[in-house]
């Protein structure tokens, strides 16, 4: 078993951009040890005056749009930049077995072995959104190493994945084109929310099809009432196998980033994202407290056997646990 790091150890090895010691600090953050939680939200009091600077980016898609092997790309030119990347993905959890691949670094063989860039799985589990409940922490520990740009990989695309907007200044949304009716496919709320639209694989014989993709969602995010940021989200193709359109998504998030910042949007959205975070948090907090009520426990048991059998309805269920709540006597 590997000693027990200080305080100090953490946050100078952090703030020096340790690969090994931000890892470190990461599995810290997400370990279910009450000593552990303590010792992190230590940490991360410490490096809170570094963090805030980086670019926040969340990036979603479609199965099979090819993520990762953009992120490869797009990461890979981004370091040729002289930026420092750090790449969050989130692995998906097996509902029966709860272990997760993270073959994310497999598939991300050039930035993994990049030394301008950081790749962390971590395994999804039950939470919402399509990231973990830690992520919001790692992207401060990462943002304290030194990485300028954070990308965040979510697992698919859904409704409940938009809760990575609440944790990102832009939002690009990965797109196929020919893969049947996108517009029918895809969810109106998830577009609504995307700062950028991308139509990936966009070479070969595909490219006529990227192309005619591209002008259906660009018509069809006409249809849209405005963002109120003065930002109109554009369409754009690209091909990670052959390069082509990477160099312009990054141009689009400056764009992007540049106008937010001078009309104080981009700071509006981080402060509500900081509430977002703190309901968030409170809410998971109450409900571990609530079930951790031995009484509730073993009385949950008992109705949800009756509901199962179908002899207490639901909202019986519901009303009667709440009112064996301490608040509730």
């Amino acid at each position: 078993m590997r000693p027990r790091l200080s305080l100090d150890q953490y946050v100078n090895g952090i703030l020096s951009g340790d690969h090994l010691l931000l890892s470190r600090a990461i599995t810290l953050v997400e370990s279910r040890r009450a000593d552990d939680q303590r010792l992190a939200q230590d940490v991360l009091k410490a490096i809170l005056p570094k963090t805030g600077h980086s670019v926040r980016i969340g990036i979603t898609g479609v199965p099979g749009v090819g993520k990762s092997t953009f992120i490869e790309a797009f990461g890979t030119y981004l370091t040729t930049l002289g930026h420092r990347l750090a790449i969050l993905t989130v692995d998906p959890t097996s509902q029966r077995s709860g272990g997760s691949l993270l073959g994310d670094k497999t598939r991300m063989e050039t930035l993994s072995m990049n030394p301008n860039a950081y790749v962390r799985p971590s395994p999804a589990g039950n939470s919402l959104g399509g990231v973990t409940h830690h992520t919001r922490e790692t992207m401060l520990l990462c943002e304290a190493a030194g990485f300028d740009v954070l990308l965040v990989e979510t697992v698919g695309v859904g409704q409940s994945e938009t809760v990575v907007y609440d944790m990102v200044d832009f939002f690009l949304l990965l797109m196929l084109a020919g893969a049947g009716d996108e517009l029918q496919g895809m969810k109106r709320g998830i577009m609504e929310l995307a700062d950028t639209l991308v139509i990936t694989k966009a070479d070969g014989t595909n490219q006529t099809a990227a192309n005619r993709a591209r002008v259906e969602y660009q018509n069809a995010l006409h249809l849209f009432p405005p963002t109120g940021t003065g930002w109109f989200p554009p369409v754009l193709t690209c091909s990670a196998l052959t390069n082509t359109g990477i160099t312009d998504v990054w141009s689009s998030i400056q764009t992007h980033q540049q106008l937010t910042s001078q009309n104080g949007y981009r700071n509006r959205r981080r402060q509500n994202q900081q509430l977002a975070w703190f309901r968030s948090l409170l809410r998971q907090q109450l409900e571990q407290r609530f079930y951790a009520q031995p009484y509730l426990r073993s009385q949950l048991e008992v109705l949800e056997e009756q509901v199962q059998k179908g002899d207490l309805l639901p909202v019986t269920a519901v009303q009667t646990l709440l009112s064996l709540a301490p608040d509730s006597r």
